[in-house]
């Protein structure tokens, strides 16, 4: 079990996750619509904070659970490797990585609308396949993979299914928020941290 003394800020983030998606979901559900992540009302109508509001409302406990567990197993050592701001810069930074490159494809969408701290999660996973490439990463708890696969594949599956969305072939997934984090964190994790790709590359023998 982690010592959360050490990463006070992950354990912070991960109770303000639950306080809001918990009261949001059993106290008042017009909240996940005052603080989900809409284009038209981020553009036209000024809301900015919903670049970053988003990112604390999920649609169900199912969803919460499974983001919330990732953090548990991956912020906090981000976190002591990074230390509290960065880790900060990392994890907001990824959120809006995630949303602009939303915000970029589904500008002209009215109906579009988007929850959940998965885009700034997967920076966050992101950042550790940078730092431990060979580690194994856990597909539903059972399957393990080297994390530097797991990135790949997850970057792969997620321009896929990006395409297929548009195609009108997938569900409410945002793959593309999945994306935009996931990038965003890596590259973010490089300009915060430059030795993380010396690191990286010399676990690659370089």
């Amino acid at each position: 079990m982690f010592d959360f003394t050490e990463s006070p800020l992950t354990l912070f983030i991960l109770l303000i996750n639950v306080l809001v998606s918990g009261y949001a979901l059993f106290m008042d559900h017009g909240l996940v619509d005052r603080l989900s992540f809409k284009p038209q009302r981020i553009l036209h109508d000024r809301e900015y904070y919903r670049l970053f509001s988003a990112g604390f409302v999920h649609v169900g406990l199912g969803h919460l659970a499974f983001n919330m567990i990732t953090l548990y197993f991956f912020g906090p050592l981000l976190e002591q490797i990074l230390g509290p701001v960065k880790f900060l810069l990392l994890y907001f930074g990824s959120e809006l990585a995630a949303h602009g490159l939303s915000l970029l494809l589904h500008k002209q969408s009215t109906s579009y609308a988007a929850v959940g701290a998965s885009g700034a999660i997967s920076g966050v996973v992101f950042a550790y396949c940078l730092f431990f490439p060979f580690q194994k990463i856990y597909l539903y708890f059972m399957i393990g993979i080297p994390a530097i696969l797991f990135a790949v594949g997850y970057v792969g599956f997620s321009i896929y299914a990006m395409k297929q969305k548009h195609e009108g072939m997938t569900g409410g997934i945002a793959h593309e928020a999945h994306l935009g984090g996931a990038l965003g964190g890596l590259l973010l994790t490089i300009l915060l941290e430059p030795r993380s790709l010396q690191i990286f590359l010399g676990q690659l023998g370089f």
